[in-house]
């Protein structure tokens, strides 16, 4: 069984990065309007840090995710390109400007995720609840998901998750069981379904998502999916890996969108009430569709039915 490799390895032979991982330059006005917004509140997005290969087309409509809690994070993962290091001050006048900076922007749907503080006593939980409620009440018509961290699975700290209520709440395992030590380093496979199992025992709409091209098999796929979904999560998103910088981890393979396709029928199949599966998939993709229960669900059995 393949294991993970970094890229300096002298066996290593990278693959070749295939035609549909193409993706648009992010121009437009709509783009220039959303970078604007970005520079002059001075906010962090993680389409930004993390080298999404969707910014062009999500800032092109004039959305994006804000990274709040700073742009360097206490936990250093193989997969992302967020820097890792010591942390700034905690800015207690960022959950306003987030606000102000949708309200400026006139989203229907925000996404906003975080950098790990474990060097704070409530992990940051403080922030993410001042967040939520400043959006809320500068955008009440506006739909809130939320990418939070694991907490280290301290439920006091999620519970403010809860208290703050947003439409979605997302925490991605990222990888399968045998390589979470190898892709997420400080984080617990277990640990993670434990959070998203008490979201979803608290009300939550919950979400979670998976990368491919790690060292995983199709066996660990499946059983993550069986995993989640045993967990109480309603959405998972699928996507390819793709190595930010030759520090990270290497890419083992591209999977091809045939095998996306099959993964998305697996989970419907189980039960899940929305996949989003692709090669270029991140967990923001489209996150608008995920709020409403049954959508993804529907649109799948229509399929099914014209296949018929």
């Amino acid at each position: 069984m393949q294991e993970i490799v970094g890229n300096d390895s002298a066996a290593q032979q990278k693959p070749k990065k295939p035609d549909w991982l193409r993706v648009r330059l992010p121009i437009g006005e709509s783009y220039r309007h959303v970078r604007h917004l970005v520079d002059k509140n001075n906010l962090h997005t993680i389409c930004e840090s993390g080298n999404c290969p969707n910014m062009g087309e999500c800032w092109g409509e004039g959305t994006a995710t804000f990274m709040i809690l700073g742009n360097i994070c206490t936990r250093s993962c193989g997969f992302c390109a967020v820097a890792t290091g010591k942390p700034e001050e905690v800015d207690w006048n960022e959950p306003q400007r987030v606000a102000e900076a949708i309200h400026l922007m006139k989203v229907k749907h925000a996404v906003i995720t975080s950098v790990d503080r474990d060097e704070l006593t409530d992990g940051g939980s403080t922030i993410w609840y001042n967040t939520i409620r400043a959006v809320k009440a500068l955008n009440p018509e506006t739909t809130l998901e939320t990418l939070i961290p694991d907490f280290k699975g301290e439920m006091e700290n999620v519970h403010r998750l809860v208290e703050a209520h947003p439409e979605v709440v997302s925490h991605n395992i990222e990888t399968v069981e045998r390589l979470t030590k190898q892709v997420r380093i400080q984080a617990k496979y277990w640990r993670s379904m434990e959070v998203l199992r008490y979201l979803k025992d608290n009300g939550m709409r919950v979400k979670s998502g998976i990368m491919l091209g790690l060292g995983e098999t199709k066996e660990e796929v499946i059983q993550s999916l069986h995993d989640l979904k045993n967990n109480g999560v309603d959405v998972v998103t699928i996507g390819q890996y793709l190595q930010p910088t030759p520090k990270h981890l290497a890419v083992q393979r591209f999977a091809h969108p045939d095998e996306f396709a099959e993964y998305r029928e697996i989970g419907y199949s189980i039960g899940l009430d929305y996949v989003e599966s692709g090669p270029l998939v991140r967990s923001s993709y489209r996150s608008e569709k995920h709020v409403i229960p049954g959508l993804g669900r529907a649109a799948w059995e229509m399929e099914k039915k014209e296949k018929i």
